[in-house]
């Protein structure tokens, strides 16, 4: 595949390494001389030194011929303005990395949309998604956004105590705009019909918004009475603390934040309404025995320092901290901690490169679809609705969807939902479906 990427930076020249070695055709612009000459030595591609917002620069990085657009500088102005001008430019697929406060933003205005761009991520919240699923979802078995992460993903086990045992789905009475797309049974995977029965011991794949699949994991998994959320102590008040912090908030647990600089903690407090903002230095074991942070369910080190994440970890563990969980920037070393660091008490280690990675590779095909997660004998599809399929126009319960198929989930500009029979299906939506193996040519017959 032919992929151009604008930046050669922490992101850039990791995705730029990792698809080369798997036999794209990589271009890089880079703005400076020094780092594009390191990366050119590194990887057969071809680096250009320029301005990534230039149709110049652009055309000399062969855009003309670019099937995947990437824009990974650590600047909003050149990440949108390159991907804008490149749409225009006639290429097909333009991603967009961005600042994880404009894409707060995006419940306000329609960035992608505004600039014509299939598809913006911000690193930093990427990975505060990845330890927020260790926090948030301890009963869950797979955790994925989807939708601009107003609806999620959840594999569940059905508990032999849940209330669901022996009646059909129709017979349920689950939270609105919910939905129950897969059930696995062994080796056994299906989507389910309103006459399908759930057993004791089933997995079941669900989607929709993230406080109602609380109600349905609790009615899936019988829960008793409700525990009061898990405690949990943060070490850096950075974006990526800042957004995980913003992300457990919503889920009410019990959130403190260490921040050394002064006016970084002054600014998080008045941000944050639900967490407590600590002016203190985390990797001294004192301020951590102050704070009895041995008292905690889960310590997440996100600061700017793989040796200091790593340090605050085994000293909290050392305290007491049940769970200790740790951003590394550098990929490898994340892998390491990962495959290791249960013997010294780190559950996860998460790497905003390797997150990047694994968000970019999704959108790696000529398809007019990508796939968003595969699942069982069947996968998460996303994908948009074209003008004049027999899908446009049309309400979702008008169209005789194939066995094997569910929508769940409809993207309409700012609007992400669950989408019910009576929601009208138009050109230019995105949406997302759950398809087994067998219904997909006829799935994508409808909206294409």
């Amino acid at each position: 595949m032919n992929i151009v990427i604008v930046g050669a930076g922490e992101i850039g020249r990791h995705l730029a390494i990792d698809l080369s070695r798997r036999g794209h055709s990589i271009a890089v612009i880079e703005h400076d001389g020094q780092r594009a000459a390191e990366l050119e030595r590194e990887i057969e591609a071809k680096v250009v030194v320029g301005d990534g917002c230039s149709v110049n620069t652009l055309a000399e990085a062969g855009i003309g011929e670019c099937e995947l657009f990437l824009a990974l500088t650590s600047e909003n102005t050149v990440n949108l303005m390159s991907a804008s001008i490149v749409k225009s430019l006639g290429v097909v697929r333009v991603i967009s990395r961005v600042h994880p406060g404009l894409q707060r933003e995006e419940w306000l205005f329609d960035f992608r949309g505004h600039f014509n761009i299939d598809h913006i991520f911000s690193s930093e919240r990427l990975s505060a998604i990845e330890l927020a699923k260790f926090i948030r979802n301890p009963d869950s078995l797979v955790v994925e956004e989807i939708a601009r992460g107003k609806i999620e993903l959840q594999q569940v086990l059905v508990s032999s105590k849940s209330e669901v045992l022996g009646k059909p789905l129709r017979d349920l009475k689950f939270p609105g705009r919910t939905r129950i797309a897969l059930v696995s049974r062994g080796e056994k995977h299906e989507v389910p019909s309103a006459d399908t029965i759930l057993e004791a011991g089933d997995i079941v794949t669900i989607f929709g918004g993230p406080r109602k699949l609380r109600q349905l994991v609790d009615s899936l998994q019988k829960e008793a009475a409700k525990k009061e959320g898990p405690n949990v102590v943060i070490f850096g008040g950075g974006e990526y603390g800042f957004a995980l912090a913003q992300m457990l908030e919503s889920w009410s647990c019990r959130v403190r934040i260490f921040e050394t600089d002064v006016d970084l903690a002054n600014e998080l407090a008045d941000k944050l309404s639900n967490t407590t903002v600590i002016n203190a230095d985390a990797t001294s074991v004192t301020e951590l025995e102050e704070e009895q942070v041995g008292d905690a369910d889960f310590f997440v080190a996100t600061s700017g320092s793989d040796e200091d994440n790593v340090m605050t970890c085994l000293q909290a563990n050392s305290l007491g901290a049940d769970n200790c969980l740790t951003l590394i920037h550098r990929a490898d070393y994340a892998k390491a901690i990962s495959a290791s660091g249960r013997h010294f008490g780190v559950v996860a280690a998460v790497s905003p490169r390797e997150a990047s990675r694994k968000e970019i590779s999704r959108f790696i095909t000529s398809d007019k679809f990508h796939v968003v997660r595969k699942l069982g004998h069947g996968m998460v599809i996303e994908t948009q609705i074209d003008e004049g399929s027999k899908a446009d126009g049309k309400t979702v319960g008008e169209i005789r969807w194939p066995e094997g198929c569910v929508l769940v989930g409809l993207l309409k500009g700012l609007q992400a939902i669950v989408p019910t029979a009576d929601d009208i299906l138009s050109k230019g939506d995105q949406v997302f479906a759950v398809v087994t193996n067998k219904a997909e040519k006829k799935f994508l017959k409808i909206v294409h």
